[in-house]
């Protein structure tokens, strides 16, 4: 294809490659592209480095986030996956109202959102803490055109790729065009190899260093290097509220976080145990709450504390000792239950697994479960073993505040029942009014705002 210049164009692409000149001198990597062999690629690269600002090409800027859903939507019926999408789109605008991420428009298409922002980039790292997301990906925006394509892909792989990278060309593609996705993955792969021939660039369709993607949506494409992971899930808020047993330590957390994945907001709900515990136990709760509260933005930050100490005195003057941590248990449930009540939710979580601890063997877990009457009890880390549930602690953020230094409860017995029967948990229980301990706990409990 031939061209011919004006003589303003000509000192305007005088000019420019002067400028590139100049800058490159100061060790800053500028897109080496051939201006005179397609000219839209010019304006293309002036459009870039104007937006940038002279002398801070270091940093790539996006105009686009691609959000892809998690995979549980799509395969929804149609009612209820736009009740879902809707909710999904909510949570990702209350993400960028509190981050105060400044964007132009959101538009859903099947499967995914793309987030019009000039602050793509942040935007992305916010966003992957929204539930029911399962990816997103700060792109370049352009035409469906292939030529289109071309040029921002090559830009973005003159700042993506270094000197003997392997790279590999993904396509994916919706709506009627006169190409297939192998032919973009193939033009796109070819003009990168032809215009950054300098690098000494490889192809490598296994194990690339590099993944340049290619996402054409009927007359628009983005063009993209970087996959964020989100939670996946199902959008917060699709799902009933739950109360969570919170102790602070290292598996309640990952329960209610687990809870939420799957849609449930929650009602934190904790059981201060003094005089057998101090502050340090409750500042850690209160800190690992708020962890909590950053993956459920635009939801209520309300946590319940419980003072409990007088329930744990009563067990130790009242029951057989090697009870204490049964009754103790038994006795939040039943508090649980009238939290529910109170904010319509529709069960209790929490962060019991079998043989944790020694209330938590199976025998000792059914004996916990008929203390509950009139809701069902969830443990969504019943099968999950310590390595695995600190893993995703560490992933999520609460793994710090769980592990700070606190001082356990000191009404734990030195040896517990690990195989307590019923009976004889209910006639040490014959010995209290546990109606009027509930009442007592549900009346002097707080609710703190997070």
């Amino acid at each position: 294809m031939s061209y011919t210049l004006s003589l303003f164009q000509r000192g305007l692409i005088t000019m420019k490659l002067e400028w590139f000149q100049m800058v490159w001198t100061q060790g800053l990597r500028l897109a080496r592209v051939s201006i005179f062999k397609e000219i839209s690629t010019m304006y293309l690269l002036e459009e870039e480095a104007m937006r940038s600002g002279f002398g801070e090409r270091e940093s790539l800027r996006f105009d686009s986030v691609i959000v892809r859903h998690g995979g549980e939507i799509g395969i929804k019926g149609a009612w209820t996956r736009r009740v879902y999408e809707r909710r999904l789109l909510n949570n990702l605008k209350g993400m960028l109202k509190h981050y105060e991420i400044p964007y132009d428009a959101i538009l859903r298409r099947h499967g995914r959102f793309y987030l019009k922002t000039p602050a793509a980039t942040e935007a992305s790292l916010k966003l992957s803490g929204v539930f029911g997301v399962s990816s997103l990906s700060p792109a370049l925006e352009t035409t469906s055109g292939m030529r289109d394509i071309a040029a921002k892909s090559v830009f973005l792989a003159s700042l993506t790729l270094s000197e003997g990278n392997s790279f590999a060309v993904r396509c994916r593609r919706v709506g009627e065009h006169p190409y297939t996705s192998s032919d973009v993955c193939r033009e796109v792969g070819r003009e990168i190899l032809s215009e950054l021939s300098d690098l000494g660039l490889r192809v490598d369709l296994k194990n690339p260093d590099v993944k340049l993607g290619v996402e054409v949506r009927d007359d628009r494409a983005f063009v993209y290097s970087e996959v964020v992971r989100g939670p996946g899930g199902l959008p917060l808020g699709t799902q009933k509220k739950v109360v969570c047993l919170l102790s602070g330590g290292i598996d309640s957390p990952v329960a209610c976080w687990l809870a939420m994945k799957r849609g449930c907001p929650i009602v934190p709900l904790y059981f201060d145990n003094s005089p057998f515990t101090d502050e340090s136990t409750t500042e850690r709760a209160l800190n690992v709450a708020a962890v909590l509260f950053d993956w459920a933005i635009g939801f209520p930050r309300r946590m319940y504390m419980v003072p409990h100490g007088q329930n744990l005195t009563e067990f130790k003057m009242k029951c057989p000792e090697r009870l204490t941590c049964i009754l103790c248990k038994r006795m939040m449930y039943r508090i649980a239950e009238r939290i529910a009540e109170m904010e319509r939710a529709e069960g209790i979580v929490t962060g019991e697994a079998i043989g944790e601890q020694a209330s938590q063997t199976l025998q000792n877990l059914r004996v916990l479960n008929t203390a509950a009457k009139k809701y069902p009890i969830h443990r969504p880390l019943l099968g999950f073993d310590k390595a695995e549930t600190e893993r995703i602690a560490q992933k999520i953020g609460t793994y710090k505040p769980s592990t700070k230094r606190a001082k356990g409860c000191s009404a734990a017995p030195r040896k517990p029942a690990t195989m307590a029967k019923l009976q004889q948990v209910a006639e040490a229980e014959e010995g209290l009014n546990i109606v009027e301990m509930v009442e007592r706990s549900v009346k002097s409990l707080k609710v703190v705002n997070i």
